[in-house]
């Protein structure tokens, strides 16, 4: 067991939109070996698109909505990584899939450098203290200066950083990187679609050996010494433990699109990524190592193969060893589950596998039994804490427009808002079906996924409502109340009674008027009770 677990490392990539992060994914595969050429993310013209992009949406857009699971052995370790989406809308998605890691690797984009989604996904890893490696991207184009880039991660993400790769010019006069570690020379060529090997890596004696001078020129080699003169001198020297603890994130520079850094930046995670860790429950912290199995449910996908109905829900394994066809308790339902054929992935690609370890994400078909948050053990009564829950900000009605594919749009709608990208309220009476999101363009996902996986269409109207408010306190208030407001009741998916408030004046006004009543913005108060 403590083999296997000491084997894994799961790990999240997470970036700002279009900083390179699908395109880093597709080349980690490639350097692992579990794919032999990569995807044109962004081309629609092109058939082989990223692979971790596996909705048809995903593949018109170039943009990633939902998270992919990707597994692959390289180094003798066997590398789970959880691809998430950059869009802000789709953040809810990524904020829950970052449970699930041990690690991140944070993408930058040198030309932006620190953008707005990316001091948010750093938030987050700060708040769980999880170990970053960074990578910044884009070398091959004209951007900010490397040390420049250093100081705003530093400030605005509020970590310490220390390069263990170091580039050669930038833009059109990229010339390489020069690895600190090892004192060797990785020369940049633009090759989109192989995979550069390490024989391109020159050994130099040191910073100071005059064949430096001959490869890259004289001028550039001077520049290079008292750029690392200074990098030596202004960073310290790399700390793992400071990196396990979430103090210190590594940095690589290089090109994802042209396969260029990504074998130094696979190689140094390999061998200082933490293998998986204990984790907190409402009653202890859970080991790893601990003979018998735990789990819980970070994500829900609907549909990962349009042609079968299928829903998956996936499980990172926490503890023990997870067995195939053995009964576990679903703690929140009380009541025994086992599973004929759960999965591990390569994006569309399953594998039917009959056992799994601490770190490992299984694929179990769902007929409707799970929700994200929930535990599989076998026996003991407890939950994973820390699965975030969020408040929808902008509300439509979903108006059906084929009265004969009511059925289909009624499987769809509540499939997919039990994906937890969106949440689904019933009013009544007239049974109206309303969608609560925090982006807007969750809905054009959820239209379209409605037609092309459904074959339902719809229309999405807009609702002028504020906030969701799940009401706790006095029964008999809270049942006066929703007679005053009935208009602006509605029921979730579990019968609770919501308040949805038109405004924040509206929201205020209710809360002073009702003080026996408390009104919670999101249903993360439920687990509480439970």
């Amino acid at each position: 067991m403590i083999e296997q677990i000491a084997k894994r490392k799961t790990f999240g990539i997470v970036s700002h939109p279009d900083a390179g992060k699908t395109t880093l994914t597709e080349k980690l595969l490639l350097f692992g070996g579990a794919i032999q050429t990569a995807g044109a993310v962004k081309s629609n013209k092109i058939k082989k698109t990223a692979t971790s992009d596996f909705m048809e949406i995903e593949k018109q857009r170039g943009i990633s909505v939902a998270t992919s699971v990707l597994a692959f052995e390289f180094n003798a370790k066997l590398i789970n990584i959880l691809d998430t989406p950059g869009h802000k809308d789709f953040a809810e998605d990524t904020y829950r899939t970052l449970t699930a890691v041990d690690s991140v690797i944070l993408v930058i984009d040198c030309v932006k450098g620190v953008e707005e989604q990316t001091r948010k996904l750093m938030h987050v890893c700060r708040m769980r203290k999880t170990p970053v490696i960074v990578f910044i991207n884009k070398l091959d184009r004209d951007g900010k200066d490397p040390f420049d880039l250093l100081d705003e991660i530093e400030e605005e993400l509020n970590i310490d950083v220390r390069p263990l790769s170091w580039p050669i010019n930038g833009g059109s006069d990229f010339k390489g990187v020069y690895l600190l570690y090892n004192h060797s020379l990785n020369l940049f060529n633009s090759n989109k679609t192989k995979k550069t090997s390490e024989e391109e890596q020159l050994k130099i004696k040191n910073i100071q050996d005059p064949l430096l001078d001959e490869i890259v020129g004289a001028e550039d080699a001077e520049k290079l010494r008292e750029d690392v003169d200074l990098v030596e001198g202004v960073y310290e020297k790399f700390d793992k433990q400071l990196y396990i603890d979430g103090k210190l994130a590594p940095v690589f520079f290089g090109s994802a699109l042209n396969n260029f850094g990504v074998d130094e930046l696979l190689n140094t995670f390999v061998n200082i990524a933490p293998s998986p860790k204990s984790r907190n429950t409402n009653v202890r912290l859970v080991d790893p190592e601990e003979k018998k199995f735990s789990g819980f449910i970070f994500k829900i996908h609907a549909n990962l193969d349009p042609k079968h109905r299928d829903r998956i829900a996936f499980l990172r394994v926490c503890s023990g060893k997870f067995e195939r066809n053995k009964f576990y308790q679903h703690v929140r339902l009380n009541k025994k589950v086992r599973f004929n054929n759960p999965y591990n992935f390569l994006a569309q690609s399953k594998n039917v596998i009959d056992e799994a370890f601490p770190g490992d994400v299984v694929g179990l078909y769902d007929t409707g039994n799970f929700k994200i948050g929930d535990t599989l053990t076998e026996g003991e009564e407890l939950f994973f804490k820390g699965m975030p829950s969020f408040s929808p900000e902008i509300f439509k009605e979903v108006i059906n427009l084929d009265p004969m594919k009511s059925k289909q749009l009624k499987k769809g709608v509540e499939q997919l808002t039990d994906e937890g990208v969106a949440q689904l309220f019933t009013q009544q009476p007239g049974n109206r079906k309303f969608i609560g999101v925090v982006g807007e363009l969750q809905f054009d996902v959820i239209k379209y996924r409605l037609e092309h996986e459904y074959g339902a269409k719809s229309r999405l109207d807009p609702l002028n409502y504020f906030k969701a408010c799940w009401m706790t306190g006095d029964t008999s208030k809270i049942e006066d109340f929703c007679k005053y407001r009935h208009k602006d009741i509605v029921f979730d998916k579990d019968g609770n009674k919501v308040f949805l408030a038109q405004t924040a004046y509206i929201l205020q006004m209710a809360k002073s008027n009702n003080p026996e009543i408390t009104y919670h913005e999101n249903s993360e108060f439920k687990l509480d009770n439970e």
